[in-house]
This record gives C-alpha cells, sequence and structure tokens, in this order.
C-alpha cells in the first residue's frame, strides 16, 4: 500500500534551490527565525545579477563573515567557572614531569591555560574536525551574555545548550564549523610566545575558510606557508582521487621570527660530506675535476644505508659544494 503525503511541498525550498542553480553565490548561510542556521538568498547579491546598472546597497569591504561569528567571539572571551583538577593514580612521576596532559573539552582547556601559558608556548599543533559529516560535533547554543553562557555549557544547569553533529542532512554549514574554530584560535594565538608558531592539519572541505579566518586572527602578514602531504594513494573518489591533505602554518609575529634567524634543519650526513669536500679542497685547490673523482670515489666506498647516500645530486661553483638532493 503506498503511503499518503501528509504534507504540501515547501516551495521556499524548492526556489531556494532553482535560484542557487543558477545564482550560486547568491545563496548563503543564515539564522532562521528558529535560530537554526539554513541556506537563504542574498536579495541585495540578487538584484545585482539581475540589474545593468551598480545596484546601492551596504558599504562593500573584505572581511569573513558568517551568522554566529558575534556568538563564537564572546565564548572566546567569557569566563568559565571551571578548574583542572590532577589525576595522581593515572600520572607518572607527578612532581616530576615535564609533560603535561589535559583531557576535556579544548575550549574550556585553552582558557584555564590562558593564566599560566599566557605568551609562553613555543609550538602548538592541532587536529581540527575536517567538517565531513561525519566527524563534527558542536554546541549551536551560544550565549547572549556570561550567565546564559555558564548555562548553556552545563556549568549551571543540566537543562543547557544541546548538541548537534554537523551532518550531510543539514549541508554541512560552513558558518558551524567557522563558529568551532574561531574562539579556539583565538584563545591558541594567546598562549604563542613572540615567535611561537602554529601547525594546522586540515583537508579540501575547510583550507579556504581556515586561511581566511587565520588571516584574521593572526594576520595576513604572519601566514608562514601551506604544506601538501600525501596521506594515501588509494583513488577511492568518485570523481578525483584525493591523495593530499594540508598544513597551515602561521606564526604569533613573523618579524620576531626572522630575527632569529631562518628556519633550517640540515640534512643528515650532509656535514661529514661538506667535511670530505674541504679535505679534497684543501689539498687539489681549484682543481674541481679531481675534487669531483674524489668525491665520487669516495662515494662509491660508502654502504646503501650510509645517511650521506642522500646527497648523491650535487653542483659545483668556485668555492663551495652545493648540494641539491
Amino acid at each position: 500500500m503506498d503511503k499518503l503525503k501528509m504534507h504540501s511541498p515547501n516551495l521556499s525550498k524548492d526556489n531556494i534551490a532553482y535560484i542557487r542553480d543558477r545564482f550560486p553565490g547568491c545563496v548563503t548561510e543564515a539564522r532562521g527565525e528558529d535560530g537554526e542556521v539554513t541556506l537563504a538568498v542574498d536579495f541585495e547579491q540578487l538584484r545585482q545579477e539581475l540589474s545593468t546598472v551598480v545596484v546601492e546597497g551596504p558599504q562593500e569591504r573584505y572581511h569573513l563573515d558568517w551568522p554566529g561569528k558575534r556568538e563564537a567571539l564572546l565564548m572566546a572571551n567569557a569566563p568559565i567557572a571551571k578548574t583542572l583538577r590532577p589525576c595522581r593514580d593515572e600520572s607518572v612521576n607527578f612532581d616530576t614531569t615535564k609533560n603535561l596532559f589535559i583531557e576535556g573539552d579544548n575550549l574550556d582547556a585553552l582558557k584555564l591555560l590562558q593564566e599560566t601559558y599566557l605568551g609562553k608556548v613555543k609550538l602548538i599543533y592541532i587536529d581540527p574536525p575536517y567538517n565531513t559529516g561525519r566527524d563534527f560535533i558542536y554546541d549551536d547554543d551560544f550565549s547572549d551574555d556570561v550567565e546564559s553562557y555558564l548555562h548553556q555549557s552545563n556549568q549551571t544547569d543540566a537543562m543547557g545548550g544541546r548538541l548537534v553533529a554537523n551532518t550531510e542532512a543539514n549541508g554541512r554549514f560552513h558558518s558551524d564549523w567557522l563558529s568551532m574554530i574561531y574562539p579556539r584560535l583565538k584563545l591558541a594565538r594567546n598562549l604563542l610566545l613572540e615567535n611561537g608558531a602554529i601547525l594546522i592539519s586540515i583537508d579540501d572541505n575547510e583550507v579556504d575558510n581556515l586561511r581566511k579566518i587565520c588571516d584574521e586572527v593572526f594576520g595576513r602578514d604572519n601566514f608562514v606557508g601551506q604544506v601538501v602531504w600525501q596521506r594515501s594513494k588509494k583513488g577511492d573518489s568518485k570523481l578525483i582521487a584525493k591523495v593530499h591533505e594540508y598544513m597551515l602554518c602561521y606564526v604569533r609575529d613573523k618579524e620576531a621570527v626572522l630575527a632569529n634567524g631562518p628556519w633550517r634543519r640540515p640534512k643528515e650526513g650532509a656535514e661529514q660530506v661538506l667535511a670530505k669536500y674541504s679535505e679534497l679542497r684543501s689539498s687539489l685547490g681549484n682543481n674541481h675535476d679531481e675534487i669531483r673523482n674524489g668525491i665520487q670515489s669516495w662515494y662509491k666506498h660508502l654502504s646503501n644505508d650510509d645517511p650521506r647516500k642522500a646527497h648523491k645530486h650535487y653542483n659545483w661553483s668556485d668555492d663551495r659544494l652545493v648540494f641539491c638532493g
């Protein structure tokens, strides 16, 4: 027996889908009357799409905005009535260890670390949820003041905020993800030394938004680089095989970082190769052909697992050996 539909179609959703199909840039995320993030039409942008002249509207400016941004900033600044409690029975060498492991909500932990570690951390690495629809749970009941924040975070009443999964069903809204990451990045920045750095793992789902929000939190001038690393060679995608992810690097103050010199790590075995070159140079002078033959002969006698074998690619100049490999 066929089931009867007990409600009429949602024409608004159909209309928004129609507009999104033809004018993708005119459909954005916004909070509905019930407070939920949903898809909505940017009518100012739509007017411009349908006009042959410049349409008057709000003053344009370059910035990243989303529904919930002000509430997320409030979450970063609001105090909490919590503390860290030691677990001596589960610890190893509690009184002498130099390591600290904190278990709990990372936003609360970042707030509790502000007083003790403010401006003292050299390196922070975070691996946030990638907003894939499977790994992201967020608290969507943002506070309007300190009292309501304490309430919604279950600090004063068990009837606080609810947890909602950011799944495929609700479109994996970028706004929800940004509201989650924004206060945590602001608090993490406070912990960094003047020449401290932060590394953030991410994939294609939110890498563009993460770059923009980090530019706002850390400053565009403090962007160091975006590292691409291969995670797998398995081609399991329906379209393009995604075999890579990213790691963004920002610093607290790039000028302070550069004042300590460039970030360099010599290759393993490089010093021994340079020492051998210096030895040959001191005995053979500028006879580069003989130096090259001497290096090659020395190199052939090294075992295959010798780290100095990694430096088999080299060029010659008048005064030094320049390694390319």
